[in-house]
């Protein structure tokens, strides 16, 4: 390297990243969709349902969940309810949108599924004593018994302490639900006249004295819609898209939540399907996208997904663990110009009860982004990844900014004489200072999984 190229290496490591944002979709690692987010201590909890890689038409079996702090950088929480939570409920497929709300430090997942011999969806709930779950049947029975339209629950609790779930499609029913959350008092209210392009996904909240009822707006094409109420029970006045409608997605779901000072939507798009296929597929991926709210409590048209993005919050301190599964975007679908989109080579993750969530399947020349890592202005200087199941071949290669950047450091993961426990690797690294997206590039000779990952962290 010359002179100028090395100076050059170096002001590339030194430089001042921009603000990152959010890699739309978020979830690169599986297929999500139902987005309902949940802020709580802190945190946003990221609730989805879960289409297998295998589905043509629907198939669902489990909710997952994603938690962050940043807002560009999710952790893949692990799966915190399933079909088996609910043993009287159809095992096969119907693990349709979920949400959850907290009271009185109890969590409670409201989703629809299936009966057998019943032709009907039933609204049944789950409770936990943390976000994370796990979710336990609250019943052993339908909260909401079988109907046409019992699909998409979204529930508030208001000001007086009151409980409202909404639900359906294509019509919107309510009911009032008593303090334990459990039960409900009263009569099961379908909601007239229809609002105004309204077809399924409701999302049902309030924000300085407005009530707003966001929606799937009317197939197909599905976009986001919402409207506005002075009470919690309507009449609804339909304000118009927050995203338009769009060729590209034949359903959404949108979440709405407030997050340190600003205000972002969740919904979901078909990129990653499409990425692979021109054939429509019920393969969706969810995304996220900041806005403002207008000075009259309106939201503005954020047009689609490819237009919008949310900005990352702060940054992510290295010198802590760091779950490997916490992730900005991931090669298991290929952006890289000169390749096709890949769902076979690339990185995904696997869940045990010992280790909880852990980075496997991590392929040659695949790899790991990280966004907004700030390594301070000492830096650096070496860096330990706990690993299990590693080739002798192993490495992982450090680099700021992009998967070519700047080389910080390389890893030698193998060989490990119990390659199936977890282990401690370390690595001198250089050049580590300031705040860089890093990537974290496995490489390794076949085209087999080369090695696990547990968690990682940058020591001083």
């Amino acid at each position: 390297m010359n002179r100028l190229s090395c100076a050059a290496a170096l002001f590339a490591i030194a430089a001042p990243l921009a603000v990152a944002h959010a890699d739309n979709p978020i979830i690169q690692t599986r297929f999500t969709a139902d987005p309902a987010p949940l802020v709580h201590d802190g945190v946003v909890y990221l609730y989805t349902s879960h289409d297998e890689d295998d589905a043509d038409g629907f198939k669902m079996l489990d909710w997952r969940l994603y938690s962050s702090t940043d807002m560009a950088n999710w952790t893949d929480r692990g799966v915190v309810a399933s079909l088996e939570t609910f043993p009287w409920a159809v095992q096969t497929n119907d693990a349709w949108a979920p949400q959850v709300i907290e009271r009185a430090g109890k969590f409670y997942l409201y989703a629809p599924i299936s009966i057998a011999g019943k032709p009907k969806n039933v609204i049944a709930v789950a409770v936990a004593d943390t976000p994370a779950g796990p979710f336990k049947d609250a019943l052993g029975k339908p909260l909401i018994a079988p109907a046409a339209d019992n699909i998409d629950p979204t529930v508030w609790i208001d000001d007086d302490g009151q409980a409202y779930l909404y639900w359906g499609n294509p019509d919107l029913w309510y009911v009032k639900l008593n303090k334990n959350m459990i039960s409900y008092a009263g009569p099961i209210t379908k909601l007239e006249p229809r609002i105004t392009d309204y077809q399924e996904g409701p999302w049902f909240y309030k924000r300085k004295g407005h009530y707003y009822m966001a929606f799937a707006s009317t197939c197909c094409s599905e976009g986001i819609g919402y409207a506005m109420s002075t009470k919690p029970t309507g009449p609804w006045t339909y304000k118009g898209p927050i995203m338009d409608h769009d060729t590209r997605a034949t359903g959404n779901h949108p979440g709405i939540v407030d997050y340190k000072g600003g205000s972002y939507v969740f919904g979901f798009s078909y990129e990653h399907n499409f990425a692979l296929t021109p054939i429509h597929h019920e393969r969706r991926s969810v995304s996220v996208a900041k806005f403002d709210y207008n000075a009259d409590g309106t939201i503005p048209n954020l047009h689609w997904w490819d237009k919008v993005s949310a900005p990352q919050i702060g940054t992510l301190d290295p010198y802590k663990r760091v779950e490997a599964e916490t992730i900005a975007w991931t090669s298991r679908i290929k952006r890289d110009r000169d390749r096709p989109y890949d769902w076979a080579m690339g990185v995904t993750t696997a869940q045990d009860d010992r280790t909880g969530v852990y980075v496997t399947r991590a392929t040659d020349r695949s790899y790991i982004k990280v966004a907004g890592v700030d390594f301070g202005k000492t830096g650096a200087r070496t860096f330990t990844a706990t690993v299990a199941n590693a080739k002798p071949d192993a490495t992982i290669e450090l680099h700021a900014d992009a998967v070519d950047g700047p080389l910080l450091g390389t890893v030698q993961a193998g060989p490990s004489a119990a390659a199936a426990r977890w282990q401690d690797r370390t690595a001198a690294v250089s050049g580590a200072t300031g705040r860089h997206d890093l990537y974290m590039v496995f490489r390794g000779k076949g085209d087999d999984s080369l090695i696990d990952v547990d968690s990682w962290r940058f020591n001083r």
